[in-house]
């Protein structure tokens, strides 16, 4: 085979041809429309989920920003005393809002700045409200900018609305009291719900800007004196303006209540308790219908101007009012305790009569004291005095003089030479009847805030100060003259008396008698309720009326004698605070607890000083009151014979 001979030429290769620009811009044209049907898939998709998966929840904002559901609240109930006086007041009031949700955010300062200037507000102050309010759960109920604006200054922002998406002016009622302090801790007041209040409250259909009771009974009452709010749909514009009324329901009218109170009593049982305060930083008295358990009037001193805390709050009184050592905010009548003193003897001797241990005729000798041998170490000797030596006393004497060294012997007994000479209660019955009284417990009375006091006895002592805290004879006898650990509030007192009055009913008190709607129609009446039946016989109750009679009549407790009707009462000298160096007291709380008539019991008194001596300061309360009360009632039954 021959062979080409070698050349110098190169093979050939074919050139990468470059594309043509029609080609350039059919391939661009190409992803551009790849774009396009992606982009308006993902649109597609979108829609798809807004308007299907997502309608609902749509439908509804697109709704609300249209139509918008209005709140109407019934004017709240008002509260008369049992005769028919008006007790509060609802007033108007003019306040600047704004829905945060109308608030477009391109106006956001406009509509600030507009406030502050008609307002007087601090624009932070406005701006910082609006933006956390349009944050929350509710952007369309309006929030407060600035509470009780005057009339001129209502109009002003009326007039400048259009111009201020969003701003409005509120027009609400507030609860006045007219009679201020003198019904403070009875009526209570009503504020603006707070953070908490509202989390707990939203779902019984209360707003942002409801006021609600904070104490007394227009808290207890709330849900009564509220009403059932309506509501008014109406269609709005983009500035927030309403357009059209669509829908509306009519609020249920609140009801009012009609207290058991008798106002003319208490302005002068309020009268007569701060003419013998003295020295005492706190002092109550009530007067209660020992066969109903209405409370005709109760008096707690020193006491408050419940406008100060009404909605809008006098932020200014707010320091004097809770930085007074006095606490005038607590009701003393319901919600302090204290040593009942001699006053609980009532209990010691019917619980004696209804054990055996003693008898009307049971005589019992005070020589101004009785000495007690110390039950661990018999070389102790300890002393127990007595007020006074009274002598040879019956029960009726023992009661009515009010010896302490009587009621040692009814309580714990009388040792010699560690024989027992007499046998008393001993501590577990005492305690027991003081609790069939109702000590140890609260009323359930429909005021907040009761407290329940303190019934003592051997366990409580040891779970107290620890098991090697035993329960001494001492304690015993203490207990049972009303001293010692044991603590009970006025209204626990008030009630052993008108318990004793009434036959043996442990009444729950209460201060409202009727709710009532606005005609005045009755919708519910507050019934007479037995909380228990003491378990003491009808005779032994009998003796302990007479000697609570005796005892009005020429023993300590006459101070408080009626000019006008017989009473039976008994006075209460309770010692507190450090002993002296011969072991008496400097300090004592002054009691006095009675009922009259004697022969028909109609009311119970209890007065309370926080400084004092039973007899001589409270005592004399008491009377004031009685004769009051009964000579009123006989200028009232002569008037109606003519």
């Amino acid at each position: 085979m021959q062979l080409l001979p070698p050349t110098n030429r190169r093979r050939w290769r074919s050139r990468v041809r470059e594309p043509r620009p029609r080609e350039v811009a059919q391939r661009r044209f190409l992803l551009l429309k790849l774009l396009i049907v992606g982009l308006f898939a993902v649109l597609v998709l979108q829609l798809a989920r807004m308007q299907i998966v997502d309608h609902a929840d749509y439908d509804a904002r697109a709704e609300s920003n249209r139509l918008r559901t209005i709140p109407v609240l019934p004017a709240r109930g008002l509260i008369y005393d049992r005769y028919g006086e008006l007790l509060v007041e609802n007033l108007p009031i003019f306040s600047a809002a704004v829905v945060p949700a109308d608030v477009p955010a391109e106006q956001f300062l406009t509509v600030v700045a507009g406030l502050a200037e008609i307002t007087g507000k601090p624009p932070l102050e406005i701006a910082l409200t609006i933006a956390e309010a349009q944050e929350s759960a509710d952007p369309f109920t309006p929030v407060i900018v600035k509470l009780d604006i005057d009339e001129q200054t209502a109009f002003l922002l009326r007039e400048r609305q259009p111009g201020l998406p969003g701003a409005q002016v509120l027009v609400e009622s507030f609860r006045s009291y007219p009679e201020a302090g003198l019904l403070a801790h009875l009526l209570g007041y009503v504020g603006r719900i707070d953070t908490e209040e509202y989390a707990s409250l939203q779902a019984d259909g209360y707003q942002l800007n409801d006021r609600l009771g904070k104490a007394g009974v227009e808290l207890i009452y709330e849900a009564v004196l509220r009403g059932s709010p309506g509501y008014r749909q109406v269609e709005i514009d983009a500035a927030g303006e309403e357009i059209n009324t669509i829908a509306t329901r009519l609020p249920r009218p609140a009801a009012s209540l009609r207290l058991s109170l008798d106002l003319d009593l208490q302005r002068k049982v309020e009268q007569f308790l701060i003419g013998a305060m003295g020295d005492s930083l706190n002092a109550a008295a009530i007067v209660m219908d020992v066969n109903t358990g209405g409370i005709l009037s109760m008096v707690s001193l020193p006491s408050y101007d419940n406008n100060i805390l009404t909605d809008p709050v006098d932020q200014d009184a707010l320091p004097s009012l809770f930085d007074n050592p006095a606490k005038p905010m607590v009701n003393s009548a319901i919600a302090q305790v204290y040593p009942p003193g001699s006053t609980f003897k009532q209990v010691t001797g019917s619980a004696a009569l209804q054990e055996g241990v003693a008898s009307p005729g049971t005589l019992i000798t005070s020589r101004g004291l009785i000495t007690v041998e110390d039950e661990y170490n018999p070389n102790r000797t300890w002393i127990m005095r007595d007020w006074a030596a009274h002598g040879i006393m019956d029960f009726y004497r023992g009661l009515a003089m009010s010896s302490d060294v009587y009621y040692y012997y009814l309580s714990g007994g009388y040792y010699q030479g560690g024989k027992e000479l007499f046998r008393g209660l001993g501590v577990d019955r005492l305690a027991a009847y003081a609790r069939e009284y109702g000590f140890g417990a609260t009323t359930g009375i429909d005021l907040p805030g009761e407290a329940a006091g303190l019934v003592p006895d051997e366990a409580w002592k040891q779970e107290t100060f620890g098991e090697d805290a035993v329960w001494t004879l001492g304690d015993t006898y203490n207990f049972g003259i009303g001293q010692g650990f044991l603590t009970v509030t006025p209204l626990q007192l008030l009630r052993v008396i008108a318990t004793i009055a009434n036959g043996g009913d442990v009444l729950v008190p209460h201060i409202v008698e009727e709710i009532v709607n606005e005609e005045g129609q009755v919708l519910q009446r507050i019934n007479r309720e037995v909380a228990n039946e003491l378990p003491i016989s009808s005779h032994n109750l009998s003796i302990m009326r007479e000697a609570l009679r005796q005892a009005a009549d020429y023993g300590p407790a006459r101070t408080g004698a009626s000019s006008f009707v017989t009473i039976a009462g008994k006075t209460g000298t309770a010692e507190f605070g450090q002993p002296i160096a011969d072991g008496t007291y400097p300090n004592s709380h002054a009691w006095y607890t009675a009922y009259a008539p004697y022969e028909e019991p109609e009311i119970a008194v209890v007065v309370f000083l926080e400084q004092g001596i039973g007899g001589t300061h409270a005592g004399p309360v008491a009377k004031q009151i009685f004769d009051y009360y009964f000579d009123r009632q006989r200028i009232v039954e002569r008037a109606a014979q003519r």
